[in-house]
């Protein structure tokens, strides 16, 4: 099964990166505005940036269950202007993600065994919950009598976290800027892409290879016309899409901050 996610993840990269090379090379980005009319436009024809997104806390925002999980990216966009008017500045939109870390609460659970002829022991086990963890220690069971010994038991739980390291790819995306004459611009973006983990996430069983996708808004506020740094917000969300045991999926709210530069 992991040799199969493994090609996956491969065509997976092999597509996205062809996809980038396409974005690259054909799409058109048209001639800048006559002069007088916009020659204060803040409008790139090729832009690249570095970013770092991070979310605190996952719930059942539209389609994922798995609650309390954390998400880490740090990567590089590309951007290339499809089209520029007074109002909307359209841009094609992609991002690469080399570091998409992921967190998810741990159960780790330690069962004691005590046996009327012998010394208690213990057998333990982790465990990623769909919700948030719950520390404890159980009342310890009636005892039980098998072959003329008595056992009694009792059962604690302590919490964690355990990180996973990722990477992921957003090839197809796109990113609308408004009032592209101003030096603070209002945006919306949106990716689709797919993440890449060395461990099942969220759960066991839920899979290495997730698809993901989002969409949210936020400001690009221009440092001259070549450089300029965005803040944007977004509904993210991770799942198998079915291709695994289980497929709880994950919803967050993404911050996100980028610097970026071009012309």
């Amino acid at each position: 099964m992991l040799r199969m996610f493994r090609s996956i993840h491969s065509l997976a990269t092999r597509f996205a990166l062809f996809v980038l090379m396409i974005a690259a090379t054909l799409l058109p980005a048209q001639v800048t505005p006559k002069p007088g009319k916009a020659q204060n436009a803040y409008i790139r024809t090729n832009t690249f940036g570095f970013f770092f997104a991070y979310s605190n806390d996952s719930s059942h925002i539209l389609m994922g269950a798995a609650e309390n999980r954390k998400l880490l990216n740090i990567g590089a966009t590309y951007g290339r202007r499809i089209w520029a008017g007074k109002v909307v500045n359209w841009q094609y939109h992609g991002e690469i993600m080399p570091v998409a870390l992921e967190s998810d609460p741990v159960d780790v659970s330690v069962l004691t065994v005590t046996p009327s002829n012998a010394p208690p022991y213990q057998i333990s086990g982790v465990f990623e919950p769909y919700t948030n963890c719950v520390a404890g220690t159980t009342v310890p069971a009636p005892p039980v009598t098998a072959h003329g010994v008595t056992y009694t038991t009792s059962e604690t739980t302590t919490c964690s976290r355990r990180w996973t390291i990722g990477e992921g790819m957003m090839p197809v995306g796109f990113q609308w800027n408004f009032i592209p004459r101003h030096g603070i611009q209002p945006f919306l973006v949106g990716h689709g892409g797919y993440i890449y983990s060395t461990h099942a996430i969220p759960v066991q069983g839920a899979g290495h290879f997730n698809f993901a996708f989002d969409f949210g808004a936020g400001i690009e506020i221009f440092r001259g016309k070549k450089r300029s740094l965005r803040l944007d917000y977004r509904y993210h969300h991770i799942s198998n899409h079915d291709t695994a045991n289980y497929n709880p999926g994950i919803d967050n709210g993404l911050a996100e901050i980028t610097y970026c530069f071009g012309k």
